[in-house]
This record gives structure tokens, sequence and C-alpha cells, in this order.
């Protein structure tokens, strides 16, 4: 399985208009971040989570050429507004519609921003195309399982994921933007190898756990390694990393595990 952080900030993010610095060491590339988004791959299977507004400059930046699969947590601007940049991955598959899951109220969200796109097949090469779907509980894909499972953001829910590759047995717990994790969330990371958190920033924000607070639910989750991701302008890669716990870290831009 390999995981790819192909952005790890918010729209406050580093450097941030109007505040450059942030209080960030922009001297460490770390602490430059595009808005949030990953791509997974269980056994050659690609799924990408999210698109930023950054999303076209994210996959040259981390050498993304092929996509067969995209979910879609949620229908924020800074989680959907790259998706018109699926364009190209649909003409890579031959000019087909490229299947797109995520829960009812964001793919209402989808059908109102890229009408365009809501069709089999692209209307002419180079054009985008979507087949909206459902996100079920669980969905078997040719490299292996999806599971989701809403979490609390806000006024909305979002989907967290869990990610089982189909020869490994391998487990990857992807939750961000989320204000919480709860029982039944917790169970079903249970005995993953990596796990993703939201960990917006220092102080408390009504829709995304803090640093503190995600790492904090990262020791009750208990996996061998923790990341945290979706990270404000007010968190600094070095000085912030060195506080926490040795087996919980800060994503960064272009990260890449594979195990």
């Amino acid at each position: 399985m390999e995981l790819i952080f192909m952005g790890t900030g918010t729209s406050q993010g580093v450097p941030m208009i109007a505040h450059p610095e942030g209080g960030c060491d922009l001297d460490n590339p770390k602490n430059w971040r595009t808005r949030t988004s990953i791509h997974v791959v269980m056994d050659r299977h690609h799924v990408q989570v999210d698109a930023a507004p950054e999303f076209r400059m994210q996959c040259i930046h981390c050498g993304i050429e092929a996509l067969d699969t995209f979910i879609l947590t949620h229908h924020h601007s800074d989680h959907i507004l790259g998706m018109d940049d699926l364009r190209r991955f649909c003409d890579l598959k031959g000019g087909v519609a490229l299947p797109v899951y995520s829960s009812a109220d964001s793919l209402e969200r989808v059908r109102t921003i890229f009408p365009y796109a809501i069709m089999d097949k692209p209307k002419v090469r180079g054009y985008p195309a979507f087949d909206l779907q459902i996100m079920p509980a669980s969905l078997d894909l040719p490299g292996g399982r999806v599971e989701s499972i809403a979490l609390p953001h806000g006024g909305i829910e979002v989907l967290g994921l869990v990610f089982t590759e189909a020869s490994s047995g391998k487990k990857l717990v992807y939750f961000t933007d989320c204000k919480s994790v709860d029982a039944e969330a917790r169970a079903l990371a249970e005995g993953a190898d990596v796990v993703v958190l939201d960990g917006l920033r220092p102080n408390p924000h009504p829709s995304h756990m803090t640093v503190e607070e995600a790492a904090q639910t990262a020791f009750e989750i208990g996996a061998p390694i923790s990341y945290l991701t979706h990270m404000t302008y007010m968190v600094d890669h070095e000085s912030t990393e060195a506080e926490l716990p040795e087996n919980v870290h800060l994503a960064f831009d272009g990260l890449r595990i594979n195990w």
C-alpha cells in the first residue's frame, strides 16, 4: 500500500495571505502547504481522496499519473474545487466517466458546481465526466476495500475512510476535517497500520480537532504510527513535531509512505 500526502494545509495555510510568515519558518519546505488531499494505491488501484484547488499542481509535484476511483469526503471548497482537473484522468482512461463516491449532500453540490461533467462520458475529448455514486459503508475495489463512516464537522458530516489492501491486509485510516472520533469510528480503525487525523491548530476550533486533541485520539486508537494533517499557519513543522509523541508526526506536502 502507498499513501501520498498531496496537500496538508487549509485556506489559512502557510504562507497565508497578508501574513506570510505566520509564525512558521519559511526556510523549511515542510511548512509550505497546499490544501488537503491524499492519493492511495492499493494493489495498483489508484484512489484519489478530495481535489484541492491546487489539485493540478499537486498531481504534477507528486507525479500522479493514474487515477481509477475518486472519493470526496465532503463538499467544502478546499476539498471540491479542484475536481475539474480530473478531466485529464478521463482522457487517460480512454474517455470514460470517472467513478465519484460521496454522501448525497456532497454529490448534490458536485452537480451544482460541475453540471457539465455529469454524464456517461466526456462531451468531447479533454472534458471531465463524473459517474456519481453514493459512498456505501463498504466499497469493494479491485485493489481492496474502503469502509466509510460519518464524522462530525461543524454543521455537516464528513466521510471518514478506512482502506484495507486486498493482497497484504494492510490498513490505513483517514479521518480529516472532524471535530471528534467517536467509539464506532475508533472501532473501525482498530488494527490500523497507519492513522491520519485532522489536527488543525493549537487552539480550539468548533469543527476541527486541535493538535493536542488529535495526538490524544491517535494515542487512544493505538496505531504504530499516526500523522496529522489539515494544518493552519499556526503550526510550525519542526517546533510542533518536537512536542508530539514519538509515534505521532506532522504530514507534509509530497510525503510518501509505503508499507
